[in-house]
């Protein structure tokens, strides 16, 4: 893979957008943490953050250091098993290209014996509220299991009446026709969603998944 985000910047904010802590490499802050263990990165230009965090929404913003751009990932993880708190939603945004350059939103599931209820959502036109352009027109999904294989597709939510029905009960029904939605039941395991644009279409698209239970 080329065109890579060279020098990634990492923020965690608060839902009221204040800055809890920012990163550039990861050995400038909260070393003794990070080092050793398994989520210390390859690169040391690459960032970390470790917080304890309250019940809430939180924001992290990937950025590239001096303005740079490129291709970056952001991971996150639920590092205490200990206790009773529940990775519940995550949401990306970001400019949606072709080929490689696709939004991928990788998740994993586990701790639970039976199925989860899962709710995944490509959004695109209804992002015009927050005043943004240049957006994604007609989103896809395609949802993949942890060999590649596409489990479910879908172009418009309302395609598939159970979905629709499973996302307006739930209050997740996306605001326009052509934005896209699954929901289903999975197994513990890694799963992959992917986001593009039908026919090719590029623009800022946010693929959101919610663990439903």
């Amino acid at each position: 893979m080329t065109d890579l985000l060279q020098d990634p910047v990492l923020e965690l904010r608060a839902s009221n957008g204040s800055l809890i802590f920012r990163n550039d490499n990861w050995k400038d802050d909260q070393r003794s943490l990070i080092e050793g263990t398994v989520f210390q990165p390859t690169d040391d230009r690459e960032s970390v953050i470790v917080a304890t965090l309250s019940p809430g929404a939180y924001t992290a913003i990937l950025t590239g250091k001096d303005q740079t751009t490129g291709i970056g990932m952001v991971e996150v993880y639920d590092n205490d098993t200990s206790t009773n708190s529940q990775l519940a939603n995550i949401s990306t945004r970001g400019f949606v290209q072709t080929g490689n350059n696709v939004m991928i939103g990788g998740f994993m599931l586990g701790n639970n014996n039976n199925p989860t209820h899962v709710a995944v959502l490509g959004i695109g036109p209804s992002l015009s509220q927050f005043g943004l352009t240049n957006l994604l027109a007609d989103p896809t999904l395609e949802l993949h299991n942890g060999n590649g294989t596409i489990m479910i597709s879908n172009d418009d939510w309302t395609d598939d009446p159970t979905t629709a029905t499973e996302l307006f009960a739930r209050g997740l029904a996306p605001q326009n026709a052509k934005e896209s939605g699954i929901f289903t039941s999975l197994p513990v395991g890694a799963f992959t969603a992917i986001l593009a644009g039908n026919n090719g279409g590029v623009g800022i698209g946010v693929v959101e998944i919610y663990n439903l239970q």
